[in-house]
């Protein structure tokens, strides 16, 4: 990698970092140079929840992609990289863990990384603290806090199916018919004519025609009711536990008048 590239692979800071499926990793944090070479050796990134865990990826393959940069792992794979504090400073050791993990072959003879633009001790020198690689006449102490926050998954499905059933439904309905009723009157006045009208002695029919009703069934259907789906939004509290760790500090006097 020329002084050129080495550059522009400062500039990553702040990017994107995507996997070889496109999906987002986390976010450039840092480039950390070897220590010998000074060339850009490994990409310190952010993921998990609100970027609380920095995972370290070798720039080796990583390329520029758009506004992102591309790598050829996938997300778990960095996220299950060895956790390393991200103290401005990577070992032999740290590196040699990097290595295997990511498959790639380490040499004995290499010396550890560190942030681009600082020098790095390459030995863990003693009184080496998070305020960077060189010791002053302070420490600093530091704790972990949770930064806790929600994500939406789906929980469930719930749909609608209308289906039909047959039931038996039962009506009584009025049904009237003819019947015939034989009706006898005496000859009187008032009918003698017609009585006497044809001849004295014959034979003679007369029909009357009958008629009933039936039941008819008929069938019709009626939109009886509109029936849909609502979604309500429930609030619940849920407890959230996970292990801290913060630095104590403490004096070791040697001196026994203090």
């Amino acid at each position: 990698m020329t002084d050129h590239q080495t550059a522009t692979v400062a500039e990553w800071r702040g990017r994107e970092l995507v996997g070889n499926d496109g999906d987002k990793i986390g976010t450039i944090d840092e480039v950390y140079v070897d220590a010998q070479t000074e060339q850009p050796e490994w990409l310190s990134v952010k993921t998990g929840m609100l970027g609380s865990k920095v995972s370290f990826v070798p720039i080796s393959e990583a390329q520029e992609a758009d506004e992102a940069i591309r790598v050829p792992y996938d997300k778990n794979q960095v996220k299950d990289a060895p956790s390393i504090e991200p103290d401005g400073e990577l070992s032999h050791e740290d590196e040699s863990g990097l290595y295997r993990h990511y498959g790639l072959e380490s040499s004995d003879e290499q010396s550890g990384s560190g942030l681009s633009g600082q020098e790095s001790s390459g030995n863990g020198a003693e009184g080496h603290d998070t305020s960077g690689p060189t010791t002053d006449d302070a420490m600093t102490r530091s704790e972990e806090e949770l930064n806790v926050g929600t994500e939406r998954r789906e929980a469930g499905r719930a749909r609608l199916r209308k289906y039909v059933v047959t039931e038996q439904v039962q009506q009584t309905v009025p049904v009237q018919r003819e019947e015939v009723r034989v009706e006898r009157e005496p000859i009187t006045d008032a009918n003698a004519d017609q009585a006497t009208d044809g001849p004295a002695i014959s034979e003679e029919e007369h029909e009357v025609v009958l008629h009933e009703e039936q039941a008819v069934v008929e069938k019709q259907t009626v939109p009886k009711e509109r029936v849909r789906l609502e979604k309500d939004t429930v609030t619940d509290e849920q407890q959230v536990s996970e292990e801290v760790r913060k630095e104590q500090i403490e004096t070791d006097a040697t001196d026994k008048r203090r």
